[in-house]
């Protein structure tokens, strides 16, 4: 058996000194050192020897094997450097070269200020009305009478709305409010949704105008709702939006589907309300407008005015992207100019 772990060490050292590859020296190993190799065979018919026998013959297995496994690994390490040094060779890349520039995609800064008025909402307990709930075209039903719009109201010309032509009665919404129409039709109280989207207008274009636009409009109807509910609302939006810093104040306005109601002022970001072009002089920006919903609106859904009663807002996201940011041109938003866009 001495013999035969002898000759089988020297077939093995052979073949190892004839190796040409990685591939060559896995082959040795499992052909020589494997359990199905050559010396685990000859290793199994220990227990056929004496005592003594298994001691010398044991050691001497024991010794070939570690030999086997150092020259081996010489073997390994010095072809597995040759053949990544060749593979690093061929696959190198030249670190000098000019890189290839990859344009970054950028978020639009209505979209931006869009997400962030919807994230402050959504943390004061809103959620956002189903696109099937805010439709663009719509028609006078929604857009004007359920919102105690008059029929003679300026706002019906075809001045100010843009009628779709061979559609009776069909405009493209001036106004995100006839979302609280379809969600009150929808829906029973508590409702407390806002709902983003875009608007449209037949006016002069300008720096401080544009024919279509985006609004965020909110509903909160419920038992008991106040107007101190309201400002309470607002009053935590502009603090979160504008900062605490940031004073504000409520004017009184009209609205056909709000009374009372009401208009939300900023202290003016670029004059800090000292006065200046901007604000023409008042030191004080006009941000939203707001009110407690009119009963004849609940009335038009089937709520009744008696038991619930309602506040709803609306606000011009270009409007408010154009006073955090200090812009002075709401066609900036339209144009596509990167170098305008990249400042976001």
């Amino acid at each position: 058996m001495k013999t035969q772990l002898e000759n089988i060490y020297n077939s093995a050292k052979k073949d190892i000194e004839n190796a040409n590859s990685v591939s060559d020296i896995d082959e040795i190993k499992l052909k020589y050192l494997s359990r199905k190799g050559e010396f685990n065979a000859i290793k199994k018919g220990l227990k056929d020897l004496s005592d003594e026998d298994k001691r010398v013959v044991g050691a001497l297995a024991n010794q070939i094997t570690q030999d086997l496994e150092n020259l081996l690994k010489e073997k390994y390490d010095v072809f597995y450097q040759k053949e990544l040094n060749e593979k690093l060779q061929h696959e190198k890349i030249d670190i000098t070269l000019s890189g290839k520039f990859i344009p970054e995609g950028r978020i639009h800064p209505l979209t931006e200020t869009t997400n962030e008025i919807v994230t402050i909402f959504q943390s004061l307990g809103f959620s956002v009305v189903a696109p099937e709930l805010s439709p663009e075209v719509e028609t006078e039903y929604y857009n004007f009478d359920m919102l105690n719009v008059p029929k003679d109201h300026p706002a019906r010309d075809v001045q100010d709305t843009f009628y779709v032509q061979d559609s009776e009665g069909v405009v493209l919404r001036s106004q995100t409010s006839g979302a609280q129409i379809h969600v009150m039709e929808n829906q029973k109280p508590p409702i407390k949704v806002i709902s983003p989207g875009r608007v449209y207008r037949n006016e002069n274009i300008n720096a401080r105008k544009n024919n279509f636009f985006h609004q965020i409009e909110g509903l909160y109807v419920d038992k008991g709702i106040t107007f101190g509910d309201l400002k309470g609302v607002l009053n935590e939006f502009t603090r979160l939006y504008f900062g605490s810093a940031r004073p504000t104040r409520f004017r009184s306005s009209f609205f056909p589907f709000t009374e009372p109601s009401a208009e939300v002022d900023v202290q003016c970001i670029m004059c800090q309300g000292k006065g200046c072009r901007t604000c023409s002089g008042t030191g004080w920006l006009e941000v939203l407008g707001c009110g407690m919903v009119h009963a004849n609106v609940l009335k038009g859904v089937g709520i009744d005015p008696d038991v619930y009663s309602g506040f709803a807002f609306g606000m011009g996201i270009e409007r408010l992207a154009m006073l955090k940011y200090a812009i002075d041109d709401i066609r900036l938003f339209f144009n596509n100019d990167k170098r305008f866009l990249e400042q976001f």
